[in-house]
């Protein structure tokens, strides 16, 4: 895995917006009310640190309801804040982060400077804690079978020019999301930003889709001819790399690590073999492939874990992460990072889970995240931009054919393209000895939840 990193483009670090002049020399003698670590500035109404100010706005945005597997009284510390998030928004609220003073677009700002801290009553505070507060509110799930838990958010573009969803449900929560419709209301009839330009003219199609009833058609003749084509350049034969493991048998860190490389090497070596079975192979240039394939070969792995090879990463993977038990110290150590990059995975497994993409979904999937004409140093952007063009009409033809009553389907596929591309520049910042404790939450959340269903 190091080595593969290094033949990907580092993301640029995380803006931190810079603190009110008048209050640095006294902000930085305060310590956070949350968690007692060095406070930052005054966000949402009282002195807190980055990490809780963001920790507040994500939860509130997107209407999160956690769970505390104690007895609701964690002890919150900068060593232990992530060890129960039901504990920490409950400690916010107690301390008097306003909710209202965040923007309801999600973006950085307050949306009142002077606003303060609020005073709530412990019903009002049970309300937010459950979720009941949100449910009165109007919403547009990104599907449409009235499955909450699986609602999309609406992808913006975060500080540092990624594109960042607005939500990621983790394992143990319910959440209402204002999806399709602020997306599509910020969107249509103003510029689209550059991460969404490689998916043409989905938010017109979204305004619409919904308007049109859905009649039953054949597929296009050439539609059914590349999509069998993509289809017959991957390899859906099952991964090769060994992950059974004795039962009682402990798992090391170490040995886990060894593990997951592995699984990372034949993923790849599977990537670099679809390139050469494309049917545009001929097309493109080997400089630009070369280019493409070190900018989005994390994506292509992701996307391949997530469906076609989710049963034995989602399954024998996952009996194996159960057997290595991280230390305290792995815990305490367990970066911000980490944390994100966790939800959103859980977040993606579920919407695929609930999706359940198709084989010929994820070829043309893959083949449009692929073929992204932004990437810097391409010879030839122009033919890629085509190319992708091709595949996203393929794939819309082949949804409407497919699904002819889901008719927010290809939407749907879609906008997991941008959280995809973001969690996988986010997993690079993610320390390597973290990557072990990384999966196994992941996996047993992803797990968990499935036999729950």
């Amino acid at each position: 895995m190091r080595r593969f990193a290094t033949d990907v483009e580092q993301m640029s670090s995380s803006a931190v917006l810079p603190m009110n002049s008048m209050a640095n020399d006294r902000v930085d003698q305060r310590t956070c009310l949350i968690c007692g670590d060095r406070a930052t500035g005054l966000h949402y109404g009282i002195i807190s640190c980055e990490g809780c100010k963001g920790f507040f706005k994500r939860s509130i945005c997107n209407k999160r309801v956690y769970r505390c597997s104690r007895d609701k009284n964690c002890v919150m510390s900068r060593k232990q804040r992530n060890r129960c998030q039901y504990c920490r928004l409950l400690k916010c609220l107690q301390m008097g982060m306003n909710r209202k003073a965040i923007r309801e677009d999600g973006m950085p700002g307050g949306r009142n400077k002077s606003i303060g801290p609020v005073q709530i009553s412990e019903e009002e505070i049970e309300r937010i804690m459950s979720g009941q507060e949100f449910e009165g509110e109007a919403n547009m799930s990104w599907s449409n079978n009235g499955d909450s838990d699986h609602s999309s958010p609406g992808n913006g573009v975060s500080e540092s020019n990624q594109p960042s969803p607005v939500s990621t449900p983790s394992s143990s929560r319910s959440v209402e999301l204002n999806g399709f419709a602020a997306l599509r209301d910020q969107y249509i009839g103003t510029p689209v930003s550059t991460h969404y330009q490689y998916l043409p003219h989905l938010f017109s199609y979204s305004a619409h889709s919904a308007l049109v009833p859905p009649q039953a058609r054949s597929l296009d003749p050439q539609s059914h001819s590349l999509i069998n084509q993509l289809v017959s350049a991957e390899d859906l034969e099952p991964l090769g790399t060994p992950m059974l493991i004795e039962d009682g048998y402990k798992v090391t860190q170490a040995e886990l690590f060894a593990l997951l490389c592995r699984l990372a090497d034949e993923l790849l070596f599977r990537q670099i073999a679809w390139i050469k079975k494309l049917p545009f192979f001929c097309e493109l240039s080997i400089k630009d492939y070369t280019c493409l394939l070190s900018s989005t070969w994390q994506e292509l792995i992701l996307l391949s874990s997530l469906t076609v090879y989710s049963k034995q990463i989602f399954g024998d993977l996952a009996d194996v992460t159960s057997k290595y038990s991280p230390s305290d110290d792995e815990l305490h150590r367990f970066s911000e990072e980490g944390m994100e990059v966790m939800e959103r995975l859980i977040y993606l497994f579920r919407k695929f889970n609930q999706l359940k993409v198709s084989n010929e979904e994820y070829a043309c999937m893959k083949a449009i995240n692929f073929l992204n004409q932004d990437i810097r140093g391409l010879t030839n952007a122009s033919q890629l931009e085509q190319l992708n063009k091709r595949y996203w009409y393929v794939c819309q033809d082949f949804t409407e054919y497919k699904y002819p009553h889901q008719p927010n389907r290809f939407p749907d596929l879609m906008m997991c393209l941008p959280e995809i591309r973001y969690i996988a520049g986010k997993m690079v910042n993610v320390p390597l000895e973290q990557l072990p404790l990384l999966f196994k939450a992941v996996l047993h959340s992803c797990k968990t939840s499935v036999s729950k269903e």
